[in-house]
């Protein structure tokens, strides 16, 4: 008879343990071990529990291929989260750990693979090899592509987040979190308006300020003090919510017919606008993707877009500084060039139209569409392609944790034809769908690398961007990260071409995933590289043909559900709650002459005071830190069991904290931290 020394870990979140049988019977290549009855119902298995066992087997195993566990209802069904398994061999040896982190639910029966990451290839027991079958077998009947609208990427096939399978459904302390936030804000705000006036228009600009309660930030008040000035107007160009807009102006277009003249009071002295083009010294931001955008009616009244151009002029002295402003794509009589030397409050509507315009391509653009679409992409095809012991599906699984149901969230609660969007944002409706096809037509698998974005934008001299200076050094860390643990498990080109589940999985996401797109997967015949990176691959195939290819992909996979996400999301509360400075909507259209633009005009244009309390809720709710975040590079779960792997994770680990410590000392003393992207408030993966 032999002894195997057995631990049973159970999840620490709320509702983990268990009062049910459970059973384990060991799988080696020898034979089974007896079918072991682990605990006395109701005694072991509690939360947070680490339970030891003794099983016996009839005779020697062999080599463990598999731990069997099985559950039973005792009195009442009770769900079971398993952290994982532990077996130390007979006399003693070195304890094998059989990784779960994943929901028994009813009566079922699991097999659990050891932690050791494989590849098809490195299987050869015909019983692993059947196990990964079937495994793949049952995750694609429970994950299913379905297209939620046309000429968007694919998401995974759920009405609401209650059709999701429990494995990537909230912790009860998540679910209990996101929805008492949400109403607490929503609380607040319907307070303030019946303490204010439903439904109207605020009467002066000061009057906004009557919202600022309990939900405020530093930089939101510094919103409320600076938002006129240009100066600060520009700095959002670089480190707003939407920071990847601004690209560099070699040649003013045929629609914008800025002249010299027009703006010589706004460039430094002995200059002219010829020779900052010229220079680099002119950048574009162009919101022509809201041309033609339907708009929405909130409680029967039509509301209002534009589709701006911004032309801006980085300053000597003063940074970079907005000179020029169109509100439409065609120019003429009633589409007149703002500037800064126009009567001041004309100039002001003008900066507050763009920012309106700005408002709804980050929140659906920027933000909705290319990282939580995106992500939610890989998301479906990890689930569906590869089984938990393959390396990349280790790699990928924390940083794609709770993505399905925030965005199941997202498509019924702010997204839907009665969402929040619906009520309070100017192109909810049909808008918001039409506005994210028209970016999806155009968008490119090269624009989310970034160094491939700034080069191509023509801005990576753009002084004080703080977001591109970041953002590059968080991709080298993220990128020698990846490649690190790639390289431990696919050491020749040609074992990625001849991993069949990788392949599998890369054709998924290009094929049914990001299926509809003419331009995703465009390959360029220039490829900028960074020494540091070693980034020189800017195509998405349907296949992939070497190491570099996959270490890229994994990149902008582990960069965009992080970082990118970070520096979208986290300040938009920092950025709206002060709602002149981003308003959700606008109630009348784009003034056409500069000199009738009257202050009662824009208090009848910007959002009132109904859809200023919503705005301000709803980005607080979103934006707010995460009470059981878990930062960039920190992994509960242990999906990797070899030391070699924990070796580049904690190399991985020590470069953040060096990121750290180099952003915080680059902003001591600013008056405005740019502090979105330190890797302490950078999430793994998308989970609000």
């Amino acid at each position: 008879m032999e002894e195997y020394n057995v631990t049973v870990a159970t999840g620490t979140s709320e509702y983990s343990g268990t009062n049910n049988y459970i059973y384990i019977t060991l799988v080696g290549e020898k034979g089974d071990s007896e079918r072991t009855t682990l605990d006395n119902p109701g005694l072991d298995f509690c939360r947070g529990a680490v339970d030891e066992y003794k099983v016996c087997s009839p005779g020697p195993l062999g080599r463990v291929l598999l731990v069997r566990l099985e559950k039973q209802r005792y009195w009442v069904e009770d769900n079971w989260f398993c952290l994982y398994v532990t077996v130390a061999p007979p006399g003693g040896g070195t304890a094998l750990t059989f990784p779960c982190y994943r929901w028994l639910i009813g009566d079922v029966k699991v097999e659990l693979r050891e932690g050791t990451a494989m590849r098809l290839s490195d299987d050869t027991s015909p019983q692993l090899l059947a196990h990964r079958k079937a495994e793949l077998q049952e995750r694609q009947a429970v994950y299913r592509w379905v297209a939620w609208a046309p000429g968007i990427p694919k998401c995974i096939d759920a009405k609401t987040e209650a059709d999701l399978h429990q494995d990537v459904r909230f912790d009860n302390e998540k679910r209990s979190d996101f929805e008492s936030s949400l109403h607490y804000a929503l609380l607040e705000l319907s307070l303030k308006k019946l303490a204010i006036r439903f439904g109207k228009s605020w009467d002066n600009l000061e009057d906004f300020k009557r919202c600022f309660w309990k939900l405020r930030s530093p930089i939101s008040e510094y919103c409320m003090e600076h938002w006129k000035e240009d100066s600060f107007f520009g700095y959002q160009c670089l480190n707003g919510s939407n920071p990847r807009m601004i690209q560099r102006c070699k040649k003013l277009p045929g629609n914008f017919p800025v002249s010299g003249d027009m703006v010589q009071g706004s460039l430094a002295p002995r200059t002219t606008l010829e020779k900052e083009l010229k220079a680099g010294n002119i950048y574009l931001v162009d919101y022509a993707i809201m041309d033609g955008v339907p708009t929405n009616v909130i409680r029967g009244k039509p509301q209002y877009i534009a589709a701006p151009l911004c032309l801006l002029y980085e300053h000597p002295d003063q940074g970079l500084i907005p000179i020029a402003i169109q509100l439409g794509q065609t120019p003429g009589l009633d589409t007149p060039i703002f500037l800064p030397k126009n009567p001041p409050l004309a100039w002001l509507l003008a900066k507050i139209w763009v920012r309106h315009s700005e408002f709804q391509v980050f929140q659906l653009l920027s933000h909705l569409l290319r990282t939580h679409l995106v992500v939610e992409v890989f998301c479906v095809s990890t689930l569906r392609q590869l089984p938990a012991v393959h390396p990349v599906y280790k790699l990928l699984a924390p940083h794609l944790r709770y993505t399905l149901e925030i965005n199941c969230r997202g498509r019924t609660q702010l997204l839907s034809a009665d969402g929040i969007f619906k009520r309070v944002v100017s192109t909810g409706g049909e808008g918001l769908l039409i506005l994210a096809q028209n970016e999806y037509k155009v968008l490119t698998y090269r624009s989310l690398q970034p160094y491939q974005d700034f080069q191509q934008r023509g801005a990576t001299k753009l002084r004080n961007y703080f977001y591109r200076e970041y953002s590059l050094i968080l991709w080298d860390a993220i990128h020698s990260f990846v490649s690190g643990m790639v390289s431990l498990y696919y050491h020749y080109d040609s074992d990625v071409v001849e991993d069949t589940e990788l392949q599998a999985w890369i054709k998924d996401i290009a094929e049914e995933g990001f299926v509809d797109v003419p331009r995703f997967g465009q390959s360029c015949t220039t490829t900028p590289t960074s020494s540091d990176s070693g980034l020189d691959s800017i195509r998405l195939a349907r296949e992939l043909h070497n190491k570099t290819e996959l270490i890229t992909l994994l990149s902008v996979a582990i960069f965009t559900s992080s970082a990118q996400h970070a520096a979208t999301n986290n300040g938009q509360f920092d950025w709206c709650a002060w709602v002149p400075n981003t308003p959700c909507t606008m109630r009348h259209p784009p003034p056409t002459d500069k000199d009738a633009v009257t202050m009662e005009m824009i208090m009848d244009t910007l959002p009132d005071v109904s859809q200023t309390c919503l705005e301000m809720a709803i980005t607080w709710h979103l934006g707010r830190p995460q009470p059981d975040a878990i930062p960039l590079g920190q992994y509960r779960e242990q999906y990797f069991t070899e030391s070699q792997a924990q070796e580049v994770i904690d190399k991985f680990r020590q470069e953040l904290k060096e990121i750290e410590e180099h952003i915080l000392t680059q902003n001591e003393g600013l008056e405005l931290p740019y502090l979105f992207l330190l890797p302490s408030r950078i999430e793994n993966s998308i989970t609000i």
